[in-house]
């Protein structure tokens, strides 16, 4: 079946009201685009964060009344009468099949790989992740994951107990085990980040070595040798106390979902428990490491 797609202009304010009007009249989906190509967070988990302008884009089946649409839209408080909108044909397409064709696997490191499972596995002998988008974020495809994925790749984690602070999809979790970690600990304040970390643990074959718990269920007295925390650069900032009592005496710290500009405030505030390195910078994103000192 053909599509139509209308686009307009919103700010960070109305941007989700307009998304729900857009719905109300007759649209099957309604996404959000950031408008100025500035960067936008992955949120944390059950979130919509949304900068600036942002763009929205509703979508209609090709026998859909537009104009219709529009007037209806004028009539809104939301907009006035001259909104800038653009009505746009899309091409017939199995959209599900052009998305997962474009989906491939990824490599971090040398020899690491994030695998969809309808793709074959590049290399048997590598340590493969299979795992496919659903419902928490993390494939690997942004910046912030791939550079915790990298660094994971990089450390020896035999034998070494982990923590993956806001586990999301169980990416960081599961690499890490097939990296060779003992157990991981996996931790996150969205019930169906913890139900999408356990279903890709199984489908990995490594569901018995992770533990997962809501942030509020975290048992007293656990550390680890290594954490790692691919969230945003407030929640870091704000949860710092607590994420560097989760890490023991010289153990390491990997951190992650900062912008660039962002990484010196949080190397400051990480730096009075660990020994930092300087930032590992890809595109406007930062991923920060450090080692605890001993007390």
């Amino acid at each position: 079946m053909p599509w139509i797609q209308l686009k307009l202009n919103a700010t960070a304010k109305n941007a989700e009201a307009i998304g729900e009007l857009l719905m109300q009249k007759g649209a099957l989906s309604a996404t959000f685009t950031d408008a100025h190509d500035t960067p936008v967070f992955e949120p944390l988990p059950g979130e919509t964060r949304l900068w600036g302008d942002t763009d929205i884009t509703g979508l209609y089946e090709a026998d859909a009344d537009m104009q219709s649409i529009i007037t209806d839209l004028k009539a809104s408080p939301l907009l006035d009468d001259n909104f800038a909108h653009k009505i746009e044909p899309l091409e017939d397409k199995d959209w599900e099949r052009e998305w997962m064709d474009n989906f491939h696997p990824m490599q971090f490191g040398k020899r690491l790989w994030i695998c969809p499972s309808w793709k074959p596995v590049p290399d048997e002998n590598a340590v493969n992740v299979m795992l496919d988008p659903g419902l928490a974020f993390g494939t690997g495809t942004h910046p912030t994951t791939a550079l915790c994925l990298t660094w994971l790749e990089g450390q020896d984690l035999r034998d070494k107990v982990i923590i993956d602070f806001g586990c999301g999809s169980g990416i960081l979790a599961i690499a890490a085990l097939k990296l060779g970690a003992k157990r991981v600990i996996g931790i996150d304040i969205d019930p169906q980040a913890i139900t999408a970390s356990r279903d890709n643990a199984t489908r990995n074959g490594v569901s018995d070595q992770l533990e997962l718990y809501l942030a509020d269920d975290l048992p007293n007295g656990i550390q680890a040798d290594v954490l790692v925390a691919n969230i945003l650069a407030g929640p870091l900032r704000q949860l710092s106390t607590q994420i560097e009592a989760l890490v023991k005496d010289q153990g390491s710290l990997a951190l992650s979902g900062i912008l660039e500009d962002q990484a010196p405030e949080l190397l400051d505030v990480y730096g009075q428990w660990f020994v930092m390195n300087p930032a590992n910078i890809q595109e406007e994103w930062a991923q920060l490491s450090g080692a605890k000192i001993r007390k």
